[in-house]
């Protein structure tokens, strides 16, 4: 498989059907204009990124980065998109089961429970919304080891924000030996849960479901969108020009 290269990343180029037959496992990261410009300056998160064998794009603009780089992708996947369409491709295939680890308090459980009612069978068999700082308990994490390990899954995903969600998974995964399949997928069991909505159509395909979701949290998401994703294009425009140079090489 190609992988295209924007600034420091190497992207998947794959459609979602594509992927939707090849992953059987590994880890599956989905960067975005937020994740890239952490990986400027976070060494270890760039490098969880760099090893991961899925590295999916998330985000239109990069989408429309990469026609501009001559190396154009087959689409965005999203990861809010990816998921739902995952567990409808495998709601007939039983050695599917689907662990949900992240949101607030009681999210990942209503998740689970709206996602076994659409698809009529127990495909998600085990939910757990960890408690703030919870990557830095160990017993919380033991107990997430424990819960994950008797369910059977053998699918998680890990919805606790970037790049905490991805440092996590490194860090922890092979305590749960039995799970071939690792999403670091972000809000998404908010978007399943129906605690966030997702941008309409036309907002996506317009290239603006960011700004959807900065009119829905305009404190939190302020500084993320108007100050630190802006170095992104400055990052961008001197790879256009040929003299973007990766930090950590």
């Amino acid at each position: 498989m190609n992988r295209i290269r924007i600034l420091n990343v190497e992207v998947d180029s794959i459609s979602q059907g594509e992927l939707l037959k090849q992953l059987k496992k590994g880890v599956l990261v989905t960067p975005n204009v937020d994740q890239i410009v952490k990986m400027q300056s976070d060494f270890e998160y760039y490098r969880i990124v760099q090893h991961s064998e899925w590295v999916i794009c998330d985000s239109k603009i990069l989408y429309l980065c990469a026609k501009l780089l001559r190396t154009p992708l087959p689409e965005a996947i999203p990861g809010s998109s990816f998921f739902p369409a995952f567990y409808e491709f495998h709601k007939d295939n039983e050695n599917c089961k689907i662990f949900l680890l992240g949101a607030m308090d009681g999210v990942a459980q209503k998740a689970m429970d709206i996602i076994n009612k659409k698809v009529e069978r127990n495909i998600v068999v085990g939910a757990y919304s960890p408690s703030y700082g919870f990557e830095n308990k160990q017993e919380e994490n033991e107990r997430i080891y424990q819960m994950v390990n008797d369910s059977g899954a053998n699918v998680v995903l890990v919805g606790v924000g970037c790049p905490k969600q991805e440092k996590w998974v490194e860090a922890h995964k092979a305590q749960m030996h039995n799970v071939d399949i690792w999403m670091a997928l972000g809000a998404t069991i908010d978007f399943e849960a129906g605690n966030v909505k997702r941008a309409p159509l036309i907002w996506r395909k317009l290239c603006l479901e960011w700004f959807y979701r900065f009119l829905q949290e305009p404190r939190r998401l302020f500084k993320r969108y108007f100050v630190d994703d802006m170095k992104f294009f400055w990052y961008f425009g001197k790879q256009l020009m040929g003299i973007y140079k990766n930090p950590f090489e």
